[in-house]
């Protein structure tokens, strides 16, 4: 994949994709599920945060003393931001791309779809800015179901690391699972 400079390795085979993803590289499973959409007007890519565009650094917290704790820190450290996760480097691609385009005219629109609300979107949105990386749309769901909002933003494709998640989106738009992270092992 380096040495023909690939951003993102897709396939319906789980090994495949950890090895992928073991290599530094954004890697996800395609699901079975829905089309995309049919006008292809403009590629529409959505992506969960936690363990895919960041570290699973908070999901950790999370998993191992619950949502208090996970809140806690997300406020002690609002300020810091959070680690890389391994779909980083592709929206940074996608992001580069589309600084050739005016806002109003681009051919790729972005997402954040996260399960994650007030106030621990702070520290998404401050990691966000230190990369120098703008997101289209930002949506902080508070743990409602995915899915029907990725219709709604008419997503192509879907990344998220959490099966939960990943069959309430491919219900509506392709879906990658991004086997990465503490809900993984």
């Amino acid at each position: 994949m380096q040495a023909i400079g690939t951003d993102l390795f897709l396939s319906g085979h789980a090994e495949d994709v950890r090895q992928a993803l073991q290599a530094g590289f954004a890697a996800a499973m395609i699901l079975p599920g829905a089309q995309n959409r049919p006008d292809g007007a403009q590629l529409r890519i959505a992506f969960d945060g936690d363990a895919v565009l960041f570290s699973d650094e908070a999901e950790k917290v999370y998993q191992a003393e619950g949502l208090e704790a996970f809140s806690q820190q997300e406020k002690q450290r609002a300020e810091t931001p959070l680690p890389d996760g391994p779909f980083k480097p592709l929206l940074k691609a996608l992001q580069s791309i589309q600084s050739a385009y005016p806002i109003e005219n681009n051919p790729i629109r972005t997402a954040l779809v996260t399960a994650r609300s007030a106030p621990a979107h702070k520290r998404v949105i401050l990691t966000l800015r230190k990369w120098g990386i703008r997101i289209d749309e930002a949506l902080f769901l508070g743990g409602k179901p995915k899915g029907p909002f990725l219709a709604a933003f008419g997503a192509d494709i879907f990344f998220d690391d959490q099966p939960v998640h990943c069959d309430s989106a491919r219900e509506h738009v392709a879906t990658g699972h991004v086997p990465h992270g503490i809900r993984n092992k």
